[in-house]
């Protein structure tokens, strides 16, 4: 469940926040509202019917509580030997035209942003959280994946359709766990079933998985902020095996045809595995035999040495990017960390590859030829993504920083607890608990990663977000 520690209420430091907030998105050049042609064009916009009709299928969705923008729904149920699971992603392609106005704001908008004070969509909230959002009771236009799983949960087939669906409910993370818990029946019952065959098939191909906790502002009941930081349950990961199954199958099939667009990470090398086992050996959790992604997988959870360790091991899994191709394979397929070639295709509402992708996607598996105005585009997009990922990871971060002063702002002066993330000499990485805050601060020479230090709130700037510490 998630963790919701100090919070600022209404106060002078509120407002104090909501004026660096939104400055921060005007020094990013973040989107503002769409255009009136964009609007315009979004709510005239209609995908075509397809001749397939799925709606007899009890699709569901999982997502956090609240969301409107509904990318994938699922449907799982047992066969024999094995399993069949339909993934059906919302059929952007069919909603947005090539060239139009829908089209060129969102190359120049690349992603979905997510801020404290509200989202920044990729596409006009009339298109991403209604008529293509996969929302419960409601027909839509969808693009659906179909697997026959082995007992094992290795893939023996799969194929790709446009279809018609309905999905029947809106299933969230935290009601679905406690669901799962109880033993219930659902849509989501056979979810940790095919979710544990899915990890253990990612262990057979070598791959790892960080699940480092989430750290996420949010708004609170009475107006004001607060940080979440939790572990994502149990449910997400399975959940999460659906995608990257999903993703990997994509990959396939655009390699088969040598056109697409894939997401690599390069294999660590021998110099960052070395530095990796001397942080774990110093940490009193040492990694000495067997694969990274094993040992991160065995890790207690409920150990207070397991986040310093994940931290560390975030030194592991970089250098992720987007390659295209078209008539040439490119020399680097894999996304080290899945162990596989893998592409994104699973959030096309919020994410700009995954139109690509999916247009890709379905043309060959139909047989037909892949649409010009991908095969002109394609090479523009790793450009737009990093652009837009730079975005998204700047605000993010400094959205984080601004909260976290606001937060301290009333303890200038305090002496705190902090736990030792990452040490760095005189300096390190320290996690406090009330308030919710990780931050960069002055420790004692020798302090080890996982010791508790005591420092003193110096300074707090909210328009920065930048914060002093003393030891």
């Amino acid at each position: 469940m998630p963790q919701r520690r100090s919070h600022i209420a209404p106060s002078a430091a509120q407002t104090e926040l909501a004026s660096a907030l939104a400055a921060l998105r005007e020094s990013l050049d973040a989107p503002g509202e769409f255009p009136e042609e964009v609007v315009a064009e979004a709510e005239a916009s209609t995908a075509p019917t397809p001749a397939l009709d799925l709606r007899d299928v009890p699709f569901a969705t999982l997502d956090p509580e609240g969301s409107r923008d509904l990318d994938q729904a699922f449907h799982l149920e047992r066969r024999d030997g094995g399993y069949t699971v339909r993934y059906a992603i919302a059929d952007v392609p069919g909603f947005v035209k090539p060239g139009g106005a829908v089209d060129e704001e969102a190359r120049r908008r690349g992603q979905t942003l997510y801020a404290a004070d509200g989202s920044i969509p990729l596409h006009p909230r009339v298109l991403s959280e209604d008529a293509a959002s996969l929302l419960p009771d409601v027909d839509r236009p969808a693009l659906v994946w179909t697997f026959d799983l082995d007992a094992a949960g290795l893939v023996e087939r799969f194929r790709l359709e446009r279809a018609l669906i309905r999905s029947r409910v809106q299933l969230d993370y935290a009601t679905t766990q406690a669901s799962i818990d109880r033993g219930e029946d659902g849509p989501a019952a056979l979810l940790p079933e095919i979710g544990a065959l899915r990890i253990e098939q990612e262990r057979l191909r070598g791959g790892a998985s960080l699940n480092l906790p989430d750290e996420e502002v949010v708004r609170t009941a009475d107006g004001g902020y607060a940080i979440e930081r939790r572990h994502p349950l149990p449910v997400e990961e399975w959940n999460a095996q659906l995608s990257l199954m999903t993703g990997m199958a994509a990959a396939s099939l655009m390699l088969d045809a040598k056109v697409g667009v894939l997401r690599t990470m390069p294999q660590p090398d021998e110099q960052a595995f070395a530095a990796f086992r001397l942080q774990t050996e110093a940490l009193g959790r040492p990694w000495t035999t067997g694969r990274y992604g094993d040992y991160l997988r065995d890790l207690d959870r409920e150990d207070p040495l397991t986040l310093p360790v994940l931290q560390a091991a975030a030194s592991l899994f970089r250098g992720a990017g987007y390659v295209t191709f078209d008539g040439t394979l490119p020399a680097e397929t894999e996304q080290a960390a899945i162990a596989a070639p893998y592409a994104h295709v699973t959030a096309p509402l919020r994410r700009l590859v995954d139109r690509w992708s999916l247009a890709i996607c379905l043309a060959v598996s139909e047989g037909t030829e892949v649409p010009a105005w991908v095969r002109e585009s394609l090479p523009d997009i790793p450009g737009l993504l990093q652009e837009s990922g730079q975005r998204a990871s700047k605000l993010d971060s400094l959205t984080v920083n601004c909260v976290e002063a606001a937060l301290l702002t009333p303890l200038i002066g305090t002496t705190i607890d902090a736990t030792v993330v990452e040490a760095r000499g005189e300096r390190g990485t320290v996690q406090i608990s009330d308030p919710a805050v990780t931050a960069s601060a002055p420790i004692p020479p020798g302090t080890a990663a996982g010791a508790t230090v005591r420092l003193r709130v110096v300074s707090a700037d909210i328009a920065t977000g930048s914060v002093e510490f003393a030891v």
